[in-house]
């Protein structure tokens, strides 16, 4: 059992006051004697009792994390930077994972609350009125992240449309003809929240209604390595828009097996920006996503609400083209 503040008092003959002093940097405390008392605390390997802690001041020293998974680079970028910033804080971070189940991210949700977390970052795949109603009954602070609930819930995320109307621009500026943008997720906007690539889908269809005579596709489904080949123009230069990297680098893969080589016959970007886009040749053009700072960002509007502090209920980042060697 390790040693506690109490056993510190009696070693250094000082009150447990004045070790909470010492400890904490708090109250006026004699500098022989918070030097003393830190020695001591050294020596003896002194490790606060954070329950024990969290209990005095009702709280637990955990936030609740739910998201979709951890195989896209994304959600693992994601989780790294909620995790170091939330160490900042001397916070602890539980994940759960609600892998594209609804109800699943609602038992976990009520598991995080029973655990008594501080608070919650969640990237859902529910929506609606009634979804912001259960997350209001939670209550508990909860900051979303990617896709937006209801109007009221506090959200961080990029301008999705705009940044995919940017990359639309920049694909129609290299002198494509077609712009094929593939959506597979929408295929199930009927069923889940799929808000951000709404978004994107959105900011694509824009542009190109300012470009008539460029020819624009959208294909909305799953199917999309096939339906990806019918669309490849001999008699157009035709680029393929990703609504994510994963899904750009696998149509890649697709295409090469059918006998067809990226910038030679056609042109692709994606978004989001992985980090493992580094060892990819040729390079991709993406969008860079701001998964880092739209993270950090997340923890900290979160503590300002678990602080009472006053706190915007939406912060929209910005995003960037990122450029490549694919168009």
């Amino acid at each position: 059992m390790g040693i506690t503040t109490k056993d510190l008092a009696e070693l250094c003959g000082v009150s447990r006051t004045t070790i909470h002093r010492a400890l904490h940097n708090t109250g006026r405390i004699n500098p022989e004697t918070k030097e003393l008392i830190l020695r001591t605390a050294s020596k003896y390997d002194y490790r606060p009792d954070m329950l024990a802690r969290g209990l005095v001041k009702g709280q637990t020293y955990y936030i609740g994390v739910v998201i979709l998974d951890v195989d896209n680079r994304y959600f693992s970028q994601m989780l790294n930077a909620i995790v170091a910033e939330a160490k900042k804080n001397s916070y602890f971070v539980n994940i759960t994972l609600h892998e594209k189940n609804k109800e699943d991210e609602k038992e976990q949700l009520c598991r995080l609350v029973d655990y008594h977390v501080d608070g919650i970052i969640l990237s859902s795949i529910n929506k609606g009125v009634e979804y912001k109603k259960f997350l209001e009954n939670l209550k508990k602070p909860i900051v979303t992240i990617d896709n937006k609930i209801a109007e009221g819930i506090p959200f961080v995320g990029i301008d999705g449309r705009k940044a995919a109307a940017d990359g639309t621009q920049k694909i129609i500026e290299k002198g494509y003809e077609k712009v094929v943008f593939v959506c597979p997720p929408l295929a199930d906007k009927a069923s889940e929240n799929v808000y951000v690539h709404e978004m994107r889908a959105k900011g694509f269809q824009e542009t190109l209604a300012k470009h008539p005579h460029i020819e624009g596709v959208l294909i909305d489904s799953w199917d999309y390595f096939d339906l990806s080949h019918g669309e490849l123009d001999i008699k157009k230069r035709t680029a393929f828009f990703c609504t994510g990297d994963m899904i750009a680098l696998d149509l890649i893969q697709n295409l090469k097996e059918r006998g067809k080589t990226v910038v030679q016959d056609y042109g692709i970007m994606g978004f989001d920006n992985i980090d493992f886009l580094r060892y990819v040749s040729p390079k991709l053009w993406t969008i860079s996503n701001a998964v880092s700072e739209v993270a950090t960002t997340a923890v900290n509007l979160l503590f300002d609400i678990m602080n009472s502090e006053a706190a915007e209920t939406e912060k929209i980042l910005n995003s960037v083209v990122v450029g490549g060697e694919t168009l």
